[in-house]
């Protein structure tokens, strides 16, 4: 451990000091790609180097019109590496570039490849991550992890990504807004971590973390996390399966299969996964009620054993009507059954001395289905390069739950007195219709004007009934059934302008976004409405001091919607004495995040933030009544949240065959509660460390150690305990390079958990939450048809309305 906080504190300092102070003039090499017949050989990827050395200064990709573009050089000689799948990789130059100038080589033509095309072997070399200001990407197919697992575990590891029982975060604990395609989940909390667990990670080519997004985008309080698909672009078909069996307390097992096959005229893409686990979920809570001079405790152990049959998928095409327009198509989704056997115990003492006990034993049986359709259109307008894109989106969330539960109760001598049968459904349907249009006019060779509008209205419509058994016939309790229907309709539009100067890049642009909300609870004929409209600004200032010395300065204003389900005035049953409810009175978050960055050869990335939060609600607040000794746990506009704190992300390679990447988020948060809410002003640290370090061992074998570590700090009202995990793999290629395997243990020491107390106004709280995460498993892999794979995003705009359409009961 102290030889990896040297390395890190050394990498740091590098960093830190390396600034080049040269003020050399730079120049611009631009030029075009063709094929023999003089068409654009688009996507085709060019390599830039030094001609005295060979060595590697950047590579771009040539756009539609055969394109390509390097600003910034210094004066140097420099050759060009082209390569295109099925064209004979070439070289061009040298061309000598003065100071201050734009060089322009003459057409540069491919030649087609005679090779059969099952000959031909093609190895990426993108970077493990690439960073971008405001944005860090995970190239996921490079990661031994990716083999097998799903995305939540390659998130769970990911730099600067903070994962519990229940939440995904990017920025302190801010929930993230996390998208697929750029297109909606429709989820957050429990659902998402479910769909995420149930998508395997051959099915993905990387993913983006985004704390400074464009106003292009939804204008999320908490980053963005964009899952991006594989989805080809050169010709030809290939396709890859995989297989996984593990075992922790239960089995595991998962397969998955990914294609793409696209001709001059069409792109078929798609996947599917299966996956079939028994997993358990334990949890302890010790509360504590100091009231009318008697000292009472309710002590309760849950414990759960969970069967989950899992169908993720996705299938699109892209038709190319002309070089200028293509029309497109999505289908992705998941369905998924799960069966809970629930053991719930309850133990009150009084003044130490056993008072009673209450048993709920429950089988809960959930199918819930999330499908969504995407229709798209892109074209170019002119020659320069004016293009509009639509979309048309519509998600459709269903969830069925049937829950039964037999209450026991007996006496402090453990004398059964009697019993109860309770019936718990919670039917619920979520419909999102979206659709946006984005316009983009390049006005000149180093400026970019961008705008854009969007449409969409969501209705949830959530059923509760609940109530006991008499006579033999469930009956529905007032008291807690309910009917509740929830519509939203959000209008936005934005104007954003980039430019390059010199050294100088800027990304600035406005959002603005109305929101129109109306909640109604049938049952109890109780209305609330909410209407406002907001704006968002956003800016990305970029100084490229050097080829490898970059700064940038970012700022963005972010909302965050109350998820569909926190409005739902619902009193879910947990035992008699605990409930969660919603709160339809929740307004929005806003934020304001400024972040300075420093990076290094885009690789060493070191940041400074402020991120502080209004009408914070991002945690479980508990309200409880001393007298009937009720704890109900929602969701209230808390307060004030403030976190600033520094950032570092640097790859290290320490021999020819050990590489490590080291990763810490050092921070300051400090939590003011607003006078309704309490008296709470409180500041403590949170450090957060993780490492994964790489060996390369020979003979094709590869093999992986990873490491997280968060320190003790406090979020919301909890006091929360340190955490850590230690994760190893090890994974050999075979059949040429075409297929792999890999065996894997996640949680070696079985640490991974949440430990927490509650010290604040009447509460006194201490609880665990226990997840099963010590699993071995072992994965293989195929890849057939044409291995070189360049993967493109379609954004469909719904990406706020698929986060917040969630229900985690």
């Amino acid at each position: 451990m102290r030889f990896l906080i040297g390395c890190l504190f050394s990498a740091f300092l590098a960093c830190s000091f390396s600034v080049s102070h040269a003020q050399v003039l730079q120049a611009v090499l631009e030029g075009r790609i063709v094929t023999e017949s003089g068409s654009p050989a688009n996507a085709s990827t060019v390599v830039l180097l030094k001609a005295r050395d060979s060595s590697i200064v950047t590579s771009a990709v040539a756009d539609n019109k055969g394109m390509f573009h390097f600003a910034g050089l210094q004066p140097e000689s420099y050759l060009l590496l082209i390569s295109k799948a099925g064209y004979t990789k070439m070289y061009a130059g040298p061309y000598d570039i003065k100071p201050g100038t734009t060089f322009g080589t003459p057409d540069i033509k491919l030649k087609q490849q005679v090779q059969n095309l099952s000959e031909v072997s093609v190895v990426s070399t993108r970077p493990d991550i690439e960073a971008q200001a405001g944005k860090l990407i995970i190239n996921v197919q490079n990661s031994l992890q990716a083999q097998g697992n799903s995305v939540f575990d390659i998130l769970r590891s990911s730099p600067g990504v903070r994962v519990d029982n229940s939440n995904i975060s990017l920025i302190g604990h801010q929930n993230a807004l996390v998208t697929i395609d750029g297109k909606p989940t429709n989820l957050t909390g429990e659902d998402l971590i479910t769909v995420l667990q149930g998508m395997q990670a051959n099915t993905i080519d990387r993913i983006e973390l985004v704390t400074a997004g464009s106003a292009k985008y939804d204008a999320s309080s908490g980053g963005v996390i964009n899952i991006v698909s594989k989805k080809g672009k050169n010709t030809g078909f290939n396709a890859s399966v995989t297989g996984l069996a593990g075992y922790g307390k239960y089995y595991k097992g998962n397969a998955g299969l990914v294609f793409n096959d696209r001709t001059d005229n069409y792109n078929i893409f798609g996947n599917y996964g299966y996956t079939d686990n028994k997993t358990f979920h334990d949890f302890t809570s010790d509360r504590v009620i100091n009231f009318d001079n008697t000292i009472s405790d309710y002590d309760v152990a849950y414990n759960s054993v969970q069967k989950s049959h899992q169908n993720t998928f996705g299938f699109g095409a892209d038709f190319y009507l002309s070089p200028k327009h293509t029309i497109g198509f999505f289908v992705n989704g998941s369905v998924a059954d799960n069966n809970y056997i629930k053991d719930n115990n309850l133990n009150i003492y009084n003044q130490s001395a056993p008072d009673s006990t209450i048993t709920a034993n429950s089988n809960l049986n959930r199918h819930f289905s999330s499908v969504n359709y995407n229709l798209n259109y892109s074209g170019k307008l002119d020659s320069m390069g004016k293009m509009i894109t639509a979309d048309l989106n519509y998600t459709s969330n269903n969830r069925s739950s049937a829950e039964y539960i037999t209450n026991n109760f007996y006496d402090g001598s453990g004398n059964r007195l009697k019993d109860s049968l309770l019936q718990n459904l919670s039917p619920s349907n979520i419909q999102i219709w979206l659709s946006k249009v984005d316009f983009t006019d390049p006005l000149s060779k180093t400026s970019k004007l961008e705008a854009g509008l969007k449409y969409s209205n969501v209705t949830s419509n959530n059923d509760l009934i609940f109530g006991p058994l008499v006579n033999g016939v469930y009956t529905s309790d007032r008291a807690f059934s309910n009917h509740f229907v929830y519509t939203e309709n959000i209008n936005a539009g934005y104007v954003n302008y980039k430019s390059k100067q010199n050294k100088f890049n800027i990304d600035v642009g406005l959002r603005a976004e109305q929101t129109i909300a109306k909640g109604n609870s049938l049952t109890l004929n109780h209305i609330v409405n909410d209407n406002y409209t907001d704006l968002f600004p956003h800016l990305i200032l970029t100084y490229a001091e050097s080829d490898k010395d970059e700064f940038s300065l970012s700022y963005n204003r972010g909302i965050t919607r109350p998820r569909y389900d926190q409005l739902n005035p619902f009193l879910y049953y947990i035992d008699l004495y605990d409930y969660t409810s919603g709160n339809p009175y929740l307004k929005p978050e806003y934020s304001n995040l400024v972040e300075l960055s420093y990076t290094y050869n885009k690789t060493i990335v070191t940041t400074l933030y402020a991120h502080i939060v209004d009408n914070f609600d991002e945690f479980n607040f508990n309200e409880q009544n001393d007298t009937s000794k009720v704890n109900i746990t929602t969701q209230v506009n808390f307060g004030r949240a403030y976190n600033y704190g520094l950032r570092f992300f640097a790859p290290a390679v320490f021999t020819n065959w050990w590489s490590a990447n080291f990763d810490v988020d050092a921070a300051y948060q400090r939590y003011v509660a607003y006078p309704a809410n309490g008296n709470l002003d409180k500041g403590t640290q949170d450090i957060i460390f993780h490492s994964t370090q790489h060996f390369d061992l020979g003979d094709n074998y590869i093999a992986e150690i990873s490491g997280y570590y968060e320190s003790p700090s406090f979020y919301g009202i909890a006091q929360l305990k340190a955490y850590y995990q230690v994760d190893a793999r090890i994974g050999k290629q075979l059949f040429n390079k075409r297929g792999s395997i890999k065996l894997e243990a996640t949680d070696i020491f079985n640490t991974y958990q949440d430990r927490s107390y509650i010290t604040y106004e009447n509460l006194d709280i201490r609880g665990t939450d226990k997840k099963e995460s010590q699993v071995v498993k072992l994965t293989f892999t195929y890849r057939f048809g044409k291995t070189s794979i360049k993967n493109t995003v379609h954004q469909t705009g719904n990406e706020e309305e698929q986060k917040r359409a969630n229900s985690t009961n």
